[in-house]
């Protein structure tokens, strides 16, 4: 046995005997609220398919008909050949949902991050950043050269020193998530802009978990806080609620035509192929024309927190419809999982490193195609397994 395999072997057997190896579960059928996955007819609550618009009839109709006119891919990168005029009209329309001069778009979310941090920051800049954080905000900060300070996660009072510890930098950045994804809790972000404002820095948030969520139609956490016009750098996903597949940031127009000389996502890699752009397109004119599935969405996260809450589970500090069920040891979030699997519903174990090793938890995502029955099945099965294995 070579040394990488003994490697990745040792690694592995690590993992199973702490009891937090697992292999991805496969969908076999469409993101519905109701799938089948590895043979199992489950509820899943495991989706980031929060307004169900990865099966809208609208998205089918437009991706198809993109397809017939443009092919199946733009062929090349968006600066030789590869910008092609569905690209141009999304970034206009997304430019206008989130009331800013321009936007670009981008592979993912995570090339987002990577992308934008790398291209705007410089070895003399500080970047700022909330220790809870996204990997890829993370990332990008750690692949950069530039000096970067972490303050608690969501201490004002902290960030406050650390912006004071910076003065005298060329460009200040404090970067947020808009919600963060392990624990469905919401950024100060009236906080965060102001002491921004004080101190002369700007602020980039990621709205991956509130685009659709958040704001006026889903605008996101921006527009929630009514902030408009103050947050330099609004990056997002399509992948979530707009529920295709990319990123994007929303932005002045200077900057986004520095981000298309130097982003080297946007240089080295090749472009979105039409039939995304098209569904992307139609996601952003359901949500301007429609809040309803914004709206279920809600009535929906609140109908399955209030009954995790009510059974006696430790949902955290959620204030979305990302809600944990924390149970602490990385073992026992795993056999919660399997176990909720072998009673009809998907609900996805975190372990360390990605939570605390003392925070192991099932992460719960409700969606707007939910219907009742199915959160009130699921909550009986939670029921179930949770006082079957001593969690309630």
């Amino acid at each position: 046995m070579d040394k990488l395999q003994q490697f990745a072997a040792g690694e592995l057997d690590t993992l199973r005997q702490k009891g937090t190896f697992y292999r991805p579960r496969v969908l076999e059928t469409e993101q519905k609220a109701t799938v089948i996955i590895d043979g199992h007819e489950v509820i899943t609550l495991s989706s980031n398919n929060y307004l169900g618009l990865t099966v809208h009839p609208k998205l089918r109709e437009a991706a198809l008909k993109a397809i017939e006119k443009y092919g199946v891919g733009s062929g090349s990168v968006r600066t030789i050949a590869g910008t092609m005029s569905l690209h141009v009209e999304l970034e206009e329309k997304l430019a206008r949902f989130k009331h800013t001069e321009a936007s670009l778009t981008f592979q993912s979310g995570y090339a987002t991050n990577l992308g934008v941090i790398s291209a705007l920051m410089l070895p003399e800049d500080i970047i700022i950043s909330d220790e809870l954080n996204h990997a890829s905000i993370i990332d990008g900060i750690r692949l950069n050269k530039t000096p970067r300070k972490v303050y608690p996660h969501k201490d004002m009072a902290g960030l406050r020193r650390v912006l004071e510890e910076s003065r005298g930098a060329s460009k200040v950045m404090v970067v947020t998530d808009g919600v963060f994804s392990m624990d469905g809790d919401i950024a100060p972000l009236p906080e965060i802009v102001s002491l921004a404002e004080e101190f002369g820095a700007f602020v980039m948030v990621d709205d991956a978990h509130s685009s659709g969520v958040l704001g006026k139609n889903g605008r996101g956490s921006v527009s929630h806080f009514g902030l408009d016009g103050r947050v330099d750098l609004q990056v997002g996903t399509l992948s979530k609620g707009i529920g295709a597949l990319g990123g994007y940031v929303a932005c002045s127009q200077d900057v986004k035509d520095l981000l298309m000389m130097r982003s080297r996502p946007v240089l080295f890699s090749t472009s979105h192929p039409p039939s995304v752009v098209a569904t992307c397109i139609a996601a952003i004119d359901l949500l301007e024309s429609d809040n309803s599935l914004v709206e279920r969405l809600w009535e929906n996260a609140h109908f399955f927190k209030r009954g995790l809450l009510q059974l006696g589970f430790n949902t955290g500090n959620s204030e979305t419809p990302i809600t944990p069920v924390i149970v602490g040891e990385g073992a026992l979030a795993m056999k919660f999982s399997t176990r909720l699997f072998e009673e009809g519903v998907f609900a996805q174990g975190i372990v360390f490193p990605t939570v605390p090793a003392d925070r192991c938890r099932v992460r719960t995502i409700v969606t707007a195609i939910h219907t009742r029955e199915e959160l009130t099945k699921a909550l009986n099965v939670f029921e179930k397994v949770g006082k079957e294995l001593s969690i309630i």
